[in-house]
């Protein structure tokens, strides 16, 4: 599928409501649509020309344009494209038709653009609060331009949304906010009938950050990437390089090659030090602790040596605008040598064991069943869908940094449940040293990063993906004044994935739905909110923020 092949297929279907189309070079193309057709275009590049939904975003041009921006991006993985698909939406009449119906995926993204921007998504199945907190009032919306981030609106429950119907003779069974196996904050309402669950609830979002937000009002172009190293305390690395690439893009800089390869050699550090710790987190879950403590112990020299090369364990601060901020010196290489071959000979061991424990293959087969239909309409990435038959790896399909001239190999496995998603963790950990070798071996001479002598222009776009240890990061800069972004949308790959949660413990025993989320190898942010439960009566209700600060006066 090419640009021209879509624009084409595209054309046909919703004819002069193509307004525009706009290739840029053979891996992008931006379309600007009539809102009305949306839905039509939305299924023409979904369902039958078989592309992958991205994301959503909606900007607030209201200013210079007088209407709302809202794009959805979808990729073509086999032909290296991503298509941009704009909808002007008027600022007196702010709603465009739900595409959700259409694609699952998309039901997170459009809620959130509803909450955070107050563009309605029309006809959409469950348009209830999803970002915003309970106490937040209606009808403010964070993410336009009129609304600053250091404003603090006064606290209203009018928009709190309610939780979703439990079926008749279920119990509910809260899982989190705090839950022991649950390193992170979140909360699921779990519905179950005798010890099998028959549906669930999600609430999350509880501390959300508003770095988008600094993004596109506080922040400038080269400050954003140590924030943006924060998004995730594991991958965030991922979201740093990402970001830089999305600007880089956006700007047309070309960034030296042998920074190029030292992005690469960070990121699969990080993939390595992130599937040690998630395989750990997994035996814990379970109650294996053995394997916890092995792991862990295994990745502690990963950490040192990321601390020797960056100067930190973790947030390396190591990405800006045009390449990185340090170099990583020959006489390094031997260290980091000898760090993969340690590790490269205990995982070595541990891939070989895993697959003959009774115990392990018992509570992690066929349980959290995520098919390869369910994996598509749900729009999960990484792990989560090459354990269900999905090829996608955004390495191989989309090359970033220096990943084109490098041999990387593809896990996948097809069992669809929590051991294929486990193996194929367990399978990537040794590719992953594998690139960093070839990345020493074949790093090249030269400068780290480019020098940039002008400002960046307003009004350009640029996107980038990263194949975090999670799946794929995305990222869009809409570039602005003042040196920096007017827009800057962040999708992690936890963000489609948790929308598949409810599909995957459906059936399972409640025993099951702990390692079954955690095969997702989630990353939340923090919470201080707490679920009631009336034990006489069975009533559920949510504290407020006020209330939980008497509380801890009291």
């Amino acid at each position: 599928m090419t640009a021209e092949q879509v624009t084409q297929g595209l054309r046909e279907r919703i004819g002069d409501a193509l307004l525009e189309s706009e290739p840029r070079g053979d891996r992008r193309v931006y379309m600007t649509i009539d809102p009305a057709e949306v839905v039509a275009a939305a299924d023409e590049l979904f369902n039958k020309m078989g592309g992958r939904y991205v994301i959503t975003a909606a900007t607030d041009r209201r200013e210079k344009h007088g209407s709302f921006l809202v794009t959805h991006f979808f990729s073509f993985d086999d032909d290296d494209l991503y298509v941009i698909l704009h909808a002007n939406v008027p600022e007196d009449d702010p709603r465009i038709a739900s595409i959700t119906p259409t694609i699952p995926g998309a039901g997170w993204a459009e809620r959130e653009m509803q909450d955070l921007l107050g563009v309605e998504a029309v006809g959409h199945p469950d348009p209830r609060r999803l970002v915003l907190p309970d106490d937040w009032p209606t009808g403010v919306f964070p993410l336009r331009t009129d609304f600053s981030s250091q404003d603090k609106p006064e606290a209203s429950m009018e928009g709190a949304p309610q939780m979703t119907a439990i079926p008749e003779g279920a119990v509910v069974v809260p899982i989190g906010p705090y839950f022991p196996t649950q390193h992170e904050p979140e909360s699921f309402a779990v519905f179950v009938d005798g010890e099998v669950v028959v549906g669930s609830d999600y609430r999350g979002f509880y501390n959300h950050r508003g770095i988008e937000k600094l993004g596109s009002s506080d922040l400038t172009y080269n400050q954003i990437p140590f924030i943006a190293e924060r998004i995730c305390g594991i991958c965030g690395f991922v979201h740093s390089c990402a970001y830089c690439m999305a600007v880089e893009e956006a700007a047309g800089i070309e960034v030296p090659r042998r920074a190029d390869y030292i992005r690469t050699i960070f990121l699969e550090l990080e993939r390595l030090h992130s599937h040690m710790l998630w395989t750990g987190v997994a035996g814990h879950i379970i109650g294996y602790d053995t394997l916890f403590m092995q792991t862990w112990r295994m990745r502690e020299p990963l950490m040192w040596l990321a601390e020797q090369l960056s100067g930190n364990r973790k947030t390396y601060g190591m990405n800006i605008v045009g390449g990185v901020r340090r170099d990583v010196d020959k006489k390094d290489f031997p260290k980091i040598e000898k760090v993969l071959a340690d590790i490269e000979r205990e995982w070595t061991a541990l891939q070989e064991a895993v697959p003959g424990d009774r115990t392990l293959t018992a509570r992690l087969g066929n349980v959290g069943v995520i098919t390869p239909e369910e994996v598509r309409e749900l729009c999960s990435l990484g792990p989560v869908a090459r354990g269900s038959g999905d090829t996608v790896d955004i390495r191989v399909d989309h090359p970033y940094a220096a990943y084109d001239e490098l041999e990387v190999s593809k896990c996948v496995e097809d069992g669809c449940d929590t051991l294929a998603r486990t193996f194929v963790r367990l399978r990537e950990t040794p590719v992953a040293i594998s690139i960093i070798r070839q990345c020493l071996e074949q790093m090249p001479e030269g400068e780290i990063r480019a020098e940039i002598t002008e400002e960046i222009p307003p009004g350009l776009q640029g996107i980038a993906a990263v194949e975090a240890p999670r799946g794929e990061s995305f990222h869009w800069v809409l570039t602005g004044e003042e040196n920096r972004p007017e827009r800057w949308r962040v999708r992690a790959p936890t963000y489609s994935n948790l929308q598949a949660v409810s599909t995957m413990i459906n059936g399972d025993v409640l025993a099951d739905v702990p390692i079954d989320i955690g095969s997702l190898d989630p990353c939340y942010s923090c919470t201080d909110r707490m679920t009631v439960i009336d034990r006489r009566s069975g009533q559920m209700r949510v504290m407020t923020r006020e209330e939980m600060r008497n509380s801890r006066n009291r």
